[in-house]
């Protein structure tokens, strides 16, 4: 029996895909629902399902983000919100996607797809690079420059550039830059929104550091992963969700 993941940040998409999907193809099996991007990355790693029906703008890491740390673990469905003439990239013989709101025409057009394509991991790595240039090109999304943050009774202002480091729990969030700090009330997700992928890396549930302050990052004996940074004495802990990306990126010790 094929097995699937289902992946978006609003519980209606995934309930509504999950409802159409039970009647479009009902041998497929829906073993987990994901809230984010990093659910996304844990689930696949645990469940290792046929397909990934992955929302490109998610918390915790992006569509694009899982489906390349997949490593062609499974096959991608795409779903998103973005014009037909900015995935363009999308209709290649190796992925597929689905634009919001779904219809149940185009949904049943997928999993005829799925079903009769058995797609080689070289391809699918490479289409999704070609859509993530393509979706660079033209999409243009507002980046947050400045940030005010308080400390006691003094509010601080922090400049993106500066900031080395974002620590959240489930109500602040802490900014950290070499020489000063402090804490907004704004939740580690929406604050993904406005950063810009390449410049800050999420590497815990709770965790996000610019990628320009790292300086190494150390494995231990037990395999766990441990960031230290330029000009600032923190260590920064990375889950297993994320280990992914310092397998290239940066030189463990």
């Amino acid at each position: 029996m094929p097995t699937a993941i289902i992946a978006d940040d609003e519980d209606l998409q995934r309930s509504d895909l999950q409802r159409m999907l039970a009647v479009a193809w009902p041998e497929l099996t829906i073993v987990a629902s994901c809230e984010d991007g990093s659910d996304a990355l844990d689930a696949i790693a645990r469940l290792r399902p046929d397909i990934a029906f992955l929302d490109i703008r998610m918390p915790g890491a992006s569509g694009l983000e899982v489906a390349g740390a997949s490593g062609g673990a499974c096959h991608i469905v795409f779903t998103t919100a973005y014009n037909a003439h900015a995935i363009d990239a999308f209709d290649l013989g190796a992925i597929d996607y689905l634009l919001k709101p779904v219809t149940e025409q185009r949904l049943t057009q997928a999993v005829a797809r799925l079903r009769a394509r058995a797609a080689g991991s070289a391809n699918l790595l490479q289409a999704m690079a070609d859509l993530d240039r393509r979706l660079r090109a033209t999409v243009q999304q507002e980046r947050i420059r400045w940030l005010n943050a308080t400390l006691g009774n003094t509010i601080k202002m922090f400049a993106i550039d500066e900031v080395l480091f974002f620590e959240s729990d489930t109500r602040y969030t802490r900014i950290v830059s070499a020489t000063d700090e402090g804490v907004i009330r704004k939740p580690l997700n929406q604050l993904l929104e406005g950063l810009d992928p390449d410049q800050f890396w999420q590497i815990h549930r709770g965790t996000l550091v610019a990628v320009r302050a790292i300086a190494r990052a150390r494995r231990d004996e037990f395999g766990n992963i441990t960031v230290e940074l330029r000009n600032h004495p923190a260590q920064l802990k990375v889950s297993q969700t994320y280990a992914w990306r310092f397998r290239s990126e940066v030189l463990l010790g």
